[in-house]
């Protein structure tokens, strides 16, 4: 039986004039896609543009929720009072399910994008607050959350089906956090570093941190985010790596 993964971006990312990343080719790359809802990106054209696209290519889509951030691209810190954000994070759900409907498609999964993510992830009351959001929507819909995060943690409480990822790009620290931008040692470049950083937490699923450290996990996607320079290289390198080792790529509600 093939060992089984999702390759999941994040998509949809441009902005009235400004574009980012390369949507079309990441589509023809991975299997689900994570879009943008327009509170740290994208805007109601770039939205519908890329479901459009995902369609075409076959892949599934989610919502990629963050909080009101547009300037700061989703990774500033903010304190929201629990109602608000709820209602914020069902805004964006709304906003992308009913854009999917006009593509033909049905919103698979949600995603916490930036600091909403790696604030949720460390923070048990506001995971339980995305969670309680994402639950009021559709129960039905998968949370694609960090391995070994509160987050995670918190959609499983809820019974939520959650699917627990790691990131191709991006260094671990010693909790399973993510290490901060600020510093030198946060990415991971280039295809072939990316590779063996994934390869080496897939062998042992378990994540490991810029010091050595294991933390057993159970890994059912590779996030490749969109926006770096070295994304669709990336992308195409670790699927065709992938499959060359004996996995069989799938979108998240095939997991």
């Amino acid at each position: 039986m093939p060992k089984t993964v999702n390759l999941n971006a994040d998509l949809g990312e441009s902005f009235g004039a400004w574009e980012m990343g390369s949507d079309a080719e990441m589509l023809a790359t991975v299997n689900s896609a994570n879009v943008a809802c327009g509170f740290h990106a994208g805007d109601p054209l770039v939205m519908r543009r890329t479901l459009s696209l995902a369609r075409k290519a076959g892949v599934s889509v989610g919502a990629h929720i963050a909080y009101p951030d547009l300037q700061g691209f989703g990774r500033r810190a903010m304190t929201i009072p629990a109602p608000e954000l709820e209602a914020i994070i069902l805004y964006q759900l709304a906003a992308l399910a009913g854009m999917a409907r006009t593509e033909e498609l049905t919103m698979s999964h949600v995603k916490p994008h930036g600091a909403l993510s790696n604030m949720a992830c460390v923070d048990p009351a506001l995971a339980g607050t995305v969670v309680a959001a994402v639950k009021a929507f559709d129960p039905s819909l998968i949370l694609l959350a960090p391995a070994l995060s509160k987050l995670a943690e918190a959609g499983y409480l809820a019974g939520l089906p959650v699917v627990e990822e790691i990131f191709a790009d991006r260094a671990y620290l010693d909790d399973g956090q993510l290490v901060p931008r600020s510093r030198p040692d946060a990415m991971i470049h280039g295809a072939e570093a990316s590779l063996a950083h994934v390869g080496a937490m897939l062998d042992e699923q378990a994540l490991i941190s810029v010091n050595g450290k294991r933390l057993p996990c159970t890994i059912g996607s590779i996030c490749v985010h969109g926006d770096g320079p070295d994304a669709v290289r990336t992308a195409r390198f670790l699927r065709e790596a992938l499959l060359h080792r004996g996995y069989r790529l799938a979108a998240l509600e095939q997991l």
